[in-house]
C-alpha cells in the first residue's frame, strides 16, 4: 500500500510538470517581433453592449435632382460633364426650340442645387422631350448610412443612440453617428428593419452611395467591467483562452483559461480568470497559439499563422526564381519556441499537491503498519 502510494505522488507530481510545460511558452527577443506580439493590460471600464449589423451608403432623401426641358427640341449646347461639382444655377444645358424663328428661340436649363453631377444622358444636337431626363445631380456632403438590423434585436433600438461605422473599402477609418430614423417597415424576405444613420462627408467627398459598410449600434452600456481586447481571446466554445505575460521571465506568455460574458465590436468582458493588471497579449495571439506544445518551432507557428511556408529563421521562404513570396510582411531573425518555465501559481500548486499526497501517504501508512 505505502509503494502504491509513493507511486501516486510522483505521477501527481509529474502531471502538474506536464501542465505546467504546456500552460507556458518562452521566446527569444527575435521571435517575439517576428509573431509582431503586442500586449495590453486587463482592465476594468465602461462596457458598451453592441448591435452588430450590415448595411450601405445611399443618398440623404431630398438630395438628389433631375434636370429636364419644358419645351421640346435639340441640344445647341452641352456645359454638363459626369462627376463635375456645379453650383446652384450654374448652365448645364441650351436648348434649341423646335418653334419656328429666326433663330429659333432657345433656353437654358442651369443647375437646380449644389452638388456632384451623377449623369448626363444628352448629347450637343440630340433631339430633346420634356418627359426625358438628361441630368442627375447629387449633393454628397451628406449621406445616409443605413443599417439592416435583424427584427428581433430592433426593439433595443432608440432614436439617439450612437453607433461606430466601419467601411471595408476604408480600413481603420470608423465613423461615429447618431440614429436619425427607424424604417417604417420590416423586411419580409430578410427579416431585418432598417435603421438610418446621418453621416458627414468632409474628406474630399470620398465616400459614395452604395458602398457597403458594419455597423456597431451601442443599446447600453455597464460600469466597472473588466475586459480585454477581443483580438486577445483564443480557442472556441467553452474552451477559452488568452496569453498572460510572465511577471518574472522576459518573453515569456502563459495560457490563461478564462470565462467570458458579453462581447462588442472592441472588447470582450472577462467574467473570471483574470485580475486587474494582467498583460495579456493583444496582438499576434493567434500566431503564439500555434506555439504552446513546448516542441513547435517558429516556423511551424509563422507557418499556419501565416498560411504560407517560412525559413527555419522566420524569414520568408524564396520561390524557384530567387524572389521572395509576394507577401506584405516581413520577418527576420532567428528564434526556437520553447516551454520550459513555470508561473509561481503553477509551482506553488505542483507543491502543495505534491505535500498533501505526501500527508495523504504517511496518514494511511500509519494506520495500516501491517499492509505493504
Amino acid at each position: 500500500m505505502k509503494n502504491w502510494l509513493l507511486l501516486l505522488c510522483i505521477v501527481s507530481v509529474l502531471g502538474c510538470v506536464s501542465y505546467a510545460e504546456e500552460a507556458r511558452v518562452i521566446l527569444d527577443e527575435n521571435s517575439v517581433k517576428n509573431l509582431h506580439l503586442e500586449t495590453a493590460e486587463t482592465e476594468e471600464t465602461t462596457f458598451e453592449e453592441t448591435i452588430f449589423a450590415l448595411g450601405h451608403l445611399d443618398i440623404l432623401p431630398g438630395r438628389k435632382a433631375v434636370v429636364s426641358s419644358r419645351i421640346a427640341g435639340r441640344a445647341f449646347s452641352v456645359l454638363a460633364l459626369p462627376d463635375q461639382q456645379v453650383d446652384e444655377g450654374d448652365e448645364l444645358v441650351w436648348v434649341e426650340s423646335r418653334q419656328p424663328g429666326d433663330p429659333p428661340p432657345t433656353i437654358m436649363l442651369p443647375a437646380p442645387m449644389s452638388g456632384l453631377i451623377a449623369k448626363v444622358d444628352i448629347a450637343q444636337g440630340q433631339p430633346i422631350s420634356p418627359e426625358q431626363a438628361l441630368i442627375e445631380i447629387v449633393d454628397l456632403t451628406q449621406l445616409e448610412a443605413s443599417a439592416q438590423v435583424p427584427e428581433h434585436l430592433a426593439g433595443r433600438l432608440q432614436k439617439g443612440q450612437t453607433a461606430r461605422i466601419r467601411l471595408p473599402g476604408f480600413p481603420g477609418k470608423v465613423i461615429e453617428a447618431k440614429l436619425a430614423h427607424m424604417g417604417a417597415y420590416a423586411d419580409e424576405k430578410s427579416g431585418t428593419v432598417e435603421a438610418a444613420f446621418h453621416i458627414p462627408n468632409d474628406d474630399q467627398l470620398s465616400l459614395r452611395p452604395g458602398m457597403r459598410a458594419e455597423f456597431s449600434i451601442v443599446t447600453a452600456s455597464r460600469e466597472n467591467v473588466p475586459v480585454v481586447p477581443k483580438a486577445a481571446l483564443q480557442g472556441e466554445g467553452g474552451n477559452r483562452f488568452v496569453f498572460v505575460k510572465d511577471f518574472e521571465l522576459p518573453n515569456a506568455f502563459v495560457k490563461a483559461a478564462v470565462v467570458i460574458g458579453e462581447s462588442n465590436d472592441k472588447y470582450v468582458e472577462v467574467v473570471s480568470g483574470l485580475l486587474p493588471g494582467d498583460e495579456v497579449v493583444s496582438e499576434g495571439a493567434y500566431a503564439l497559439s500555434f506555439a504552446g506544445g513546448g516542441t513547435t518551432s517558429l516556423k511551424e507557428a509563422l507557418d499556419a499563422a501565416h498560411g504560407h511556408e517560412h525559413n527555419a529563421d522566420g524569414s520568408e521562404k524564396k520561390d524557384a526564381k530567387g524572389g521572395e513570396d509576394d507577401h506584405d510582411h516581413e520577418h527576420e531573425g532567428e528564434g526556437k519556441v520553447t516551454a520550459n518555465g513555470w508561473t509561481e501559481l503553477t509551482t506553488l500548486f505542483a507543491l502543495s499537491t505534491g505535500i498533501l499526497l505526501v500527508l495523504l501517504a504517511l496518514v494511511s501508512w500509519k494506520r495500516n503498519p501491517s499492509r505493504d
